[in-house]
């Protein structure tokens, strides 16, 4: 198995929709630490898993300096964007987003669901 990493630095704001009050319901920005795991038992026909490009092109191009409120259909938790994150690239299984120090949601996709 081949495994590759992809670590990202994203700006950009969001707020949250929750159903107890929260600081959080009010729009506010972070810059993201992300990690993008990928894997593959076998190489392309070019030696790669995923070309770091492209998973470049499929997450920091389509968030960073956005709202995330107006780009993603859903409430932009860490969690629910990091299992975004997964959903965009067929070769990733897990993605890690630390919204700031101390606060990480990580996806793994679990093979046995």
């Amino acid at each position: 198995m081949y495994y590759v990493e992809k670590t990202l630095e994203i700006s950009s704001c969001h707020q949250l929709y929750l159903d107890y009050e929260s600081k959080c319901e009010t729009l506010h920005g972070h810059n993201w630490m992300i990690k993008v795991y990928c894997k593959a038992k076998e190489l392309d026909n070019n030696g790669l898993v995923c070309d770091f490009s492209l998973i470049k092109k499929l997450v920091h191009d389509r968030i960073d300096h956005k709202n995330l409120n107006e780009v993603l259909k859903f409430n932009p938790t860490a969690e629910n964007i990091s299992r975004w994150i997964v959903e965009q690239i067929p070769e990733c299984y897990k993605a890690t987003v630390q919204e700031s120090e101390g606060n990480t949601a990580t996806y793994v996709v679990d093979n046995e669901e």
